[in-house]
């Protein structure tokens, strides 16, 4: 007789680039939420499901929790405390390299004061002295909130195993809530801008300008199978155009060639990706933008 099937759904908390995305993605076994070396870099919440025996765990990707001071800043934080309080369990994802900043203690406060529990996952433990590791573990675990601690590198996977474990363990039985092939609930128009602003952040450096989105225009489904995918990267100014298409468009290039190949291993065919720049000085006071990223406006 087989087990019962359970479902969890479980909140991906911790400072920004602490590696939620990046456990994330290794936790479903596929892309599912952007990555880049630059904070702030998940702006909406995302589902990423994995199945882990019986169990179905549908993990919600949150923005970084941090001190926000702009429209779209706060929709972001509450868009992660809204993950943190509408989900079975939540994983707390520490820089073990960072240790406990004002983020990590703004979260363990949080949590605190929501009477939520949590589990401890302490990442980028290759970058650390062993030494280090549990007198940091101590001091979060006499916060008082957190059940298990786990040691991870999310980067290379160590440690995942164990943690996936637990989790599938004290999920609740029930009925799974998504069809057991479904990674995510991420439309593909919406994959598909995420994953152009996901190479604006890796190509452009230190000269990005976070006051960037992108919206997906076209999506035409071809006879021969491909699609064609019609993009437009929005700057807030007027300085910010030339950065992202550098010379002769040079760099827009780049990103577009970058994309392209992301996207096609992600749908497994072709695509022709074709992507523009425009200056749109206002779209962070957009209610419809913040509609399409599943952002609250009135924040």
């Amino acid at each position: 007789m087989s087990a019962a099937r359970r479902c969890a759904t479980i909140a991906i908390l911790g400072a920004p680039n602490a590696g939620k995305s990046t456990l994330l993605n290794r936790l479903v076994g596929s892309k599912v939420s952007i990555v880049s070396p630059k904070v702030q870099t998940t702006r909406a919440r995302m589902l990423g499901i994995a199945l882990r025996g019986p169990a179905q765990l549908i993990f919600v990707d949150t923005p970084g929790i941090f001190a926000p001071k702009r429209r779209l800043e706060r929709a972001m934080v509450k868009a992660a405390w809204a993950g943190a309080q509408e989900t079975d369990m939540a994983v707390v994802v520490v820089d073990a390299a960072r240790g406990i900043d004002d983020d990590t203690r703004r979260i363990v406060g949080g949590l605190k004061a929501a009477r939520k529990r949590a589990v401890l996952a302490l990442n980028k433990i290759d970058r650390v002295k062993r030494e280090t590791l549990l007198p940091l573990a101590d001091s979060l675990v006499k916060t008082g909130i957190f059940d298990a601690v786990f040691m991870i590198s999310a980067l290379d996977g160590d440690g995942l195993a164990d943690l996936a474990d637990h989790l599938a363990e004290r999920a609740p039985e029930g009925p799974w809530l998504y069809p057991e092939d479904q990674i995510s609930d991420l439309p593909l128009r919406l994959l598909a801008a995420e994953v152009v602003r996901e190479q604006v952040f890796l190509q452009l450096h230190q000269e990005l300008p976070y006051s960037i989105t992108v919206e997906t225009d076209e999506w035409e489904e071809r006879k021969d199978g491909s699609v064609r995918i019609g993009a437009t990267v929005h700057v807030a100014r007027d300085s910010q155009k030339p950065i992202v298409l550098g010379k002769g468009g040079a760099q827009l290039k780049r990103i577009g060639s970058a994309a392209r190949a992301e996207l096609e291993r992600f749908l497994e065919r072709r695509v022709h990706l074709f992507l523009h720049v425009r200056v749109s000085e206002d779209w962070f006071e957009d209610r419809e933008r913040y509609a399409a990223m599943r952002l609250d406006f009135e924040t």
